[in-house]
């Protein structure tokens, strides 16, 4: 056996007969788990909010940033939601195979596609607006709203701090 296996293991061991509170770490004080559970939480009020538009989340956070930015590359919608372009182009694909998105080859850069939100997605996205804000609001509702603007600063605060990561795909 190596010795840093039996470094690890004897590490382990002499954790696992360390006192019960020294060692003892619930679900509940960890911020990856309390994260996970909040994004279970609000993806499931979104889908109940929003079934009968038939949009993720992540395609809604697309939808908003067509709205916003009027065309962006399939590069520039990845990095600002945060993951991997083929993520991205997938659900990109998906909703312009609905006709919410127009998709077309860069004039500038002929490896890249430029998207914009067709008239369709205009309309939906706003007819959605209302129900999307609600699952929004519903996910922090235990929150006073003095709570609920610290969160999103502190959310805010951790996603900065950790800039340069994004999402799963990307560790591969």
């Amino acid at each position: 056996m190596d010795e840093a296996l039996q470094a690890g293991l004897a590490e382990g061991t002499a954790a696992a007969e360390a006192p019960a509170e020294a060692r003892c770490w619930p679900l509940v004080e960890r911020p990856g788990f309390l994260a996970r559970r909040m994004h279970q939480i609000h993806v499931s009020l979104f889908s109940e909010r929003c079934a009968a538009f038939r949009i993720t989340p992540l395609q809604y956070s697309l939808l908003s940033l067509l709205r916003d930015l009027r065309e962006a590359d399939q590069t520039t919608l990845s990095n600002a939601v945060a993951l991997d372009r083929t993520t991205t182009t997938g659900a990109l694909k998906r909703l312009a195979a609905r006709g919410l998105v127009s998709r077309s080859t860069s004039p500038t850069d002929r490896r890249a596609q430029v998207c914009r939100l067709t008239a369709e997605g205009a309309a939906l996205h706003s007819a959605m607006e209302p129900a999307a804000r609600e699952a929004h609001a519903l996910t922090v509702e235990a929150l006073t709203p003095t709570e609920q603007d610290l969160l999103t600063k502190l959310l805010r605060r951790v996603i900065e701090g950790h800039g340069h990561r994004r999402g799963q795909a990307d560790i591969e």
